[in-house]
């Protein structure tokens, strides 16, 4: 341990602690654009400046380790001017439009501009050059707009391990982009949107279909309905003031109706189809592996997260058949209300509009995939982020506060806890479990309140082992069988775990891949800024709100019994088949 005086306050921490995060454990915040938790530092944007007695130069905190003795003075007219006087020259050459920018009520530049007392630019300075990049479906980005903070980099290369974003050029011709300065479509990015989530300013943010929506809803011709995801209720009250991990799904559900949606349904019932698709298709591998003695693709990998499926076609394509073929609940959603929902009502599919609210900007790239289409048309019109919902009902004028809890409605409404638990990682492969193992053996799972604890939290991979022990007759294949699971958050992660099976073999029967670190509670389009301790206030919530419901296994969702009677016949059946399920083939640039 070593001691550290910091604004006359003395504290001891561990050898290797940084002056910035010395600086928290005493209170003292210190501004930074560049940092991001649990990264290495790269002292990139100098807007941490710090005065150190007996140092030469001003120090950068993030990345300037404490010493024996050391006393620093974080708030001296030294440190204060100097910061300010970089963030005055980061502000002479952003071309950041502050009264349109879709960033202007949160950029982090413009809130360090106010919080430093920054009234004028006393430089000129000559502005980037300004490129915008509207290629892909899910993201835009504004070269102009840039502060060339690399936290992009940093969560794209380090965290993601997708390699979109690079810095290129030196000094002031410094570009942050693709290679080459070419366009988002050209690389291989899965559109995860976590550089938009981490970006401080407008650089990078989510393609707004806003305006599309607003128009459908002003259309009488048509019958608009939305789904929300399960991760969006623990998020959503982030941006009206509430604090993280709050759950809102009540008043969620009342905002909507008063945006004037014909329909308020829940993506979480589409999670409790997906289980009795994808639960079924991995009790099937199994059978034909042990029974048949077939060979089949296994590890049964999980197949929600769209960002995961875009890395593995474009870096994996070797595991795309082990890939469940079940859509994504979201896109499930879109089947069904286009089929059975909209046949019920009496509509026409082409008079149906479904608007999506999910957590992640890859959504938006999954619903206008050409797959994505067996209603006979788009099944997903529109996709808006947390973020997106949020401005729709500022811009309407609601009162989010003060709205009443209000429910789903009937039938694509109703929803278990498992189908809750989705939002978080660990929650797609608990949800599958309390499920196969019920059907298997007529028990529930053998966990304390139905958590599978070994899958849940935040560390990059879980594994876990469940024996199988009082198997019914038509699934004794299965008796004594030890079945192996992982599970793993953030694409970096992922490869980690791919990696593993590549040389190892088939070490796991099933693997649940979350493209975000956390799972859905950290998507691309949730409130920003999304750390660690923001994540684990969600997940806490979600699971909050698994328990408190009086259904929590997906079979026992009566409207999915319904479902099946009414109208798709059986799990993996050919009307299921048609509708629910899909195929993925390897991408080449």
């Amino acid at each position: 341990m070593l001691n550290v005086t910091i604004n006359k306050q003395t504290i001891q921490v561990p050898e290797g602690t940084m002056i910035l995060q010395a600086a928290n454990k005493v209170g003292v915040t210190i501004p930074t654009l560049c940092h991001l938790e649990n990264r290495e530092p790269i002292g990139a944007c100098r807007v941490c400046l710090v005065e150190v007695e007996g140092a030469r130069t001003l120090v950068a905190s993030c990345s300037t380790p404490v010493t024996e003795g050391m006393v620093v003075h974080t708030n001296s007219t030294l440190a204060r001017n100097a910061r300010r006087q970089v963030l005055e020259l980061l502000l002479s050459e952003h071309d950041g439009n502050c009264q349109t920018c879709d960033r202007s009520g949160d950029c982090e530049l413009r809130a360090l501009a106010e919080e430093m007392g920054v009234t004028f630019l006393p430089y000129e300075g000559v502005k980037a050059k300004k490129k915008v990049d509207e290629s892909t479906p899910a993201l835009v980005r504004d070269n102009g707009k840039c502060v060339k903070c690399r936290r992009c980099v940093t969560v794209c290369n380090e965290i993601q391990g997708v390699g979109a974003l690079f810095p290129q050029g030196r000094g002031f011709q410094t570009v942050i982009g693709p290679a080459f300065t070419r366009e988002l479509d050209g690389v291989a990015c899965v559109q995860c949107g976590q550089c938009a989530a981490i970006c401080p300013v407008g650089a990078i943010v989510e393609k707004s279909c806003i305006p599309e929506v607003w128009k459908a809803l002003e259309n009488p011709g048509l019958h608009v309905i939305v789904q929300t995801a399960p991760a969006i209720r623990a998020a959503l009250g982030e941006c009206f003031g509430y604090e993280p991990g709050t759950r809102v799904t009540g008043k969620m559900a009342a905002a909507l109706r008063r945006l004037g949606f014909d329909a308020v349904f829940d993506t979480n019932f589409a999670a409790d189809l997906t289980i009795m698709e994808e639960g079924t298709e991995l009790l099937t591998r199994l059978k034909k592996a042990l029974v048949d003695k077939e060979e089949v693709a296994l590890p049964m990998f999980t197949s929600c997260s769209p960002g995961w499926i875009s890395f593995a076609e474009f870096y994996f394509p070797q595991f795309l058949p082990n890939i469940s073929t079940c859509k994504s609940p979201q896109q499930m959603f879109g089947a069904v209300a286009k089929s059975y929902y909209a046949s019920k009502i009496g509509k026409k599919p082409e008079d149906l509009v479904v608007v999506s609210v999910m957590p992640c900007t890859a959504k938006k790239f999954e619903a206008q995939r050409p797959e994505m289409n067996s209603s006979g048309m788009q099944d997903v019109d529109y996709v808006l982020t947390t973020r997106e919902l949020a401005k729709m009902v500022k811009e309407a004028g609601i009162d989010f506060k003060s709205l009443p809890d209000e429910d789903m409605d009937a039938p694509l409404g109703l929803s278990s806890g498992a189908a809750d638990i989705f939002a978080n990682t660990g929650g797609v492969m608990e949800a599958a479990l309390r499920t196969a193992y019920e059907i298997v053996t007529g028990k529930a799972l053998p966990v304390d309140n139905l958590h599978v604890k070994a899958v849940a939290g935040l560390d990059g991979v879980k594994e876990a082992a469940l024996t199988i022990k009082g198997a019914k007759k038509e699934w004794s294949f299965l008796e004594g069988v030890e079945l192996k699971v992982a599970v793993a958050h953030g694409l970096g992660n992922a490869r980690r775990v791919l990696e593993h099976i590549k040389a190892n073999g088939p070490v796991y029967h099933f693997v649940e891949i979350m493209t975000c670190p956390g799972g859905c509670v950290g998507g691309g389009g949730q409130p920003r800024f999304t750390d660690d301790s923001v994540r684990l206030k969600r997940i806490s919530a979600i699971y909050s709100e698994d328990e408190g419901k009086k259904i929590r296994k997906s079979h026992e969702n009566p409207d999915i019994q319904t479902l099946y009677a009414e109208y798709l016949g059986k799990p993996l059946g050919a009307k299921s088949h048609h509708l629910l399920h899909t195929h993925y083939k390897a991408k080449e640039l």
